[in-house]
């Protein structure tokens, strides 16, 4: 017979697992062995396009837009990642990126409407970054916690998901592809 007290223990249990598994997040290096093996310095340089929605917490589409990329990388391995966002609205955003080496070959990432410098990760196919971004929100200025995660699908397309989070309650997800342009 179940006594009342192993039905409650037994409900811990259940609670505390779910609790550790909606936690837990996938890690970038479960896509080591995935190819093409993505080089940022490589796939995010020269001229590239994306084509992307934004969707509210509920998933209605709020917003979609387009972006012209340009990057460039230096001698020393330094990128540049210059990003136009044409919004449907009308409305244009710019945002540059800036991406050093680290000694780990991981790079260290800064955009002039992040809040602090934003730690890359890069795996097979996949590349992971978490940041605090700065955007103007019904005309407030407002901070969001982005989680941004590309994965590389050929040596040309490139797709991004990103969960937009504030006070840690996912507030908002983006949707993207983009797509390396290639001359001739």
């Amino acid at each position: 017979m179940i006594t009342q007290f192993k039905i409650g223990l037994i409900s811990l249990l259940l609670t505390t697992t779910l609790f550790i598994s909606a936690c837990s997040s996938v890690k970038v290096d479960l896509y080591s062995d995935n190819a093409p093996e993505l080089k940022l310095n490589e796939y995010f340089n020269g001229e590239l396009t994306a084509h992307g929605i934004i969707k509210n917490r509920s998933g209605e589409l709020i917003r979609y837009f387009n972006v012209t990329m340009t990057g460039d990388w230096d001698s020393n391995g330094v990128g540049t990642l210059d990003e136009v966002f044409t919004f449907d609205d009308g409305e244009i955003q710019n945002r540059i990126w800036t991406f050093t080496p680290e000694q780990d070959g991981h790079y260290s990432a800064s955009a002039n409407d992040t809040v602090a410098p934003v730690e890359t990760r890069v795996s097979g196919n996949a590349f992971f970054m978490e940041y605090v971004l700065k955007i103007i929100y019904k005309d407030w200025p407002l901070e969001v916690s982005i989680d941004d995660r590309m994965y590389l699908i050929n040596d040309s397309v490139m797709i991004n998901e990103s969960t937009m989070k504030k006070f840690g309650i996912e507030v908002g997800y983006i949707t993207l592809t983009i797509l390396k342009q290639t001359s001739g």
